[in-house]
């Protein structure tokens, strides 16, 4: 019996003693609470390289929705003719001061000089330049499996614990030497996704995820058990199907010309702090290496022909190729080679300097309307296309939006008035802010004299006679 209560009494002890450690060890840890909870939080985001990059994960294991696609908009409410007009051509009375066009030569840009560095984990030529980057070997392992929400949700975190930073420095480094634009950006890191990978949904994720690190606003979704890769922008962007998100539009770009797409599986929440729209706007030329080709126009007006030659940058032309359809101001206000326009300008210049306004603006009207073929989009491409200036001069065909941006373009360069395109339901032309006689638009409480690049031998003044009374539905104003 002395035992038992011998023992008891140690059994006691020995738990106060217990109780007492389990207290200290319990005061301990509250002392110590925000500290370790602090670090213990900072090591679990220290698996991401990017805090946002938990919080974004989580919220993309919520419950996702089906959304529709948006009917896509035509920038022409009617089609274009097939065939255009033509008029007897008159002599212009001249008028005006005389004219003796001033030419700058301007620097050409130094080329990139990452080109000289050879030993990279990813090289390709994009548009002619050579590009070169590192590439963290683990982003490789990335996969869109299964084919779902899982899935996406599985290759965003790869990538999130992988060391694509290094290789998001150096795109954003390489668009920089390049000078392009978000248009470019967009394509370089496409680019990048298609050396990486060889399955498009998985070009497509890359693609997404780099473009939100870049502080883009763009969206993945499923369609099909597919990939749907969606981009934000505050222009419209035509006959490209897209999606509504926020009161915001995201277009489906790779769908570009499709009527519609089926039902997308997605969330609406951006990626923290990725808020920029895509800008389709070219106010510069990309710095890509050179690739010329020499041409020459030749119209005739009067019995005299006027040859005018000049070099264009196949590199160029390829790359204004992949822009999906932009607004008009995109088109109207977009940069111009440097060295081709002085070629051309030159060759304008030995044909109007002395003459008088109207004659020499006459002329540049001539050489628009008659150094061309005329050919709708659809004859010439299957599917509605704007050009650039640039572009018009590449082509052999074009339309009468093209020859209103190449001649809205060299008249505001040479002349230095103000020019706007003026648009009707299925027919562009330009207006001239300048004090000749015609037939004229009012647009923002100025009066514009009529100059059409597409009716042929049509002086200043003279209107198409199926647009000579129409009230123009649309005016793009030129700002460079």
């Amino acid at each position: 019996m002395q035992q038992n209560r011998d023992g008891e009494r140690n059994l006691l002890r020995l738990s106060g003693l217990f109780s007492l450690l389990i207290f200290l060890t319990s005061s301990s840890l509250i002392a110590q609470s925000f500290e370790d909870f602090k670090h213990t939080q900072s090591s679990a985001y220290a698996h991401y390289r990017d805090a946002r990059d938990k919080e974004f994960s989580n919220y993309l294991h919520s419950s996702w929705k089906e959304y529709y696609s948006q009917k896509e908009k035509s920038l022409y409410e009617k089609k274009k003719p097939k065939n255009i007009y033509s008029t007897v051509p008159r002599k212009i009375k001249s008028v005006g001061p005389l004219v003796n066009i001033i030419l700058q030569k301007n620097i050409t840009p130094k080329k990139p000089s990452f080109i000289k560095k050879i030993r990279k984990d990813i090289s390709f030529s994009f548009f002619g330049q050579y590009v070169t980057l590192d590439m963290d070997s683990s982003i490789k392992n990335a996969m869109f499996y299964p084919h779902n929400q899982n899935g996406i949700v599985s290759f965003f975190d790869l990538l999130a614990h992988s060391g694509y930073d290094d290789t998001l420095s150096e795109i954003l480094k390489r668009s920089d030497e390049l000078l392009l634009n978000d248009w470019g950006r967009y394509l370089l890191v496409q680019r990048v996704a298609q050396e990486i990978y060889k399955q498009k949904d998985e070009q497509k994720l890359y693609t997404w995820f780099m473009l939100n690190k870049m502080g883009y606003d763009v969206k993945v979704g499923l369609s099909q058990k597919h990939i749907v890769l969606m981009h934000y922008s505050k222009k419209t962007i035509y006959s490209t199907p897209s999606y509504i998100f926020n009161k915001k539009r995201y277009y489906v770009l790779n769908a570009y010309t499709q009527k519609s797409l089926p039902r997308v599986y997605t969330y609406s929440q951006n990626y923290p702090k990725a808020t920029k729209d895509l800008d389709l706007s070219l106010t510069h030329l990309p710095n890509f290496k050179k690739n010329l080709y020499s041409k020459t126009l030749s119209f005739k007006r009067f019995g005299v022909s006027y040859p005018i030659t000049y070099d264009y940058d196949k590199n160029l032309i390829d790359f204004m190729a992949t822009y999906p359809q932009a607004d008009y101001a995109t088109y109207f206000n977009a940069a111009f080679s440097s060295d081709a326009y002085l070629q051309i300008a030159e060759s304008i210049k030995r044909y109007i300097d002395g003459k008088k306004a109207s004659v020499a603006i006459n002329f540049v009207l001539h050489f628009v309307q008659k150094s061309f073929k005329y050919e709708s989009d659809q004859s010439q491409f299957g599917r509605e296309k704007v050009m650039f200036a640039y572009e018009t001069l590449y082509y052999n065909s074009s339309d009468c939006e093209d020859r209103a941006i190449l001649f809205a373009f060299l008249v505001k360069k040479l002349f230095h008035i103000g020019v706007v395109g003026v648009k009707y339901k299925n027919h562009m032309t330009v207006g001239l802010n300048i004090p000749m006689q015609g037939d004229r638009v009012k647009y923002a409480r100025h009066s514009y004299v009529i100059a059409d690049p597409t009716y042929i031998d049509a002086n200043i003044g003279q209107s198409m006679p199926e647009y000579k009374y129409k009230k123009p539905e649309q005016f793009i104003l030129l700002n460079h």
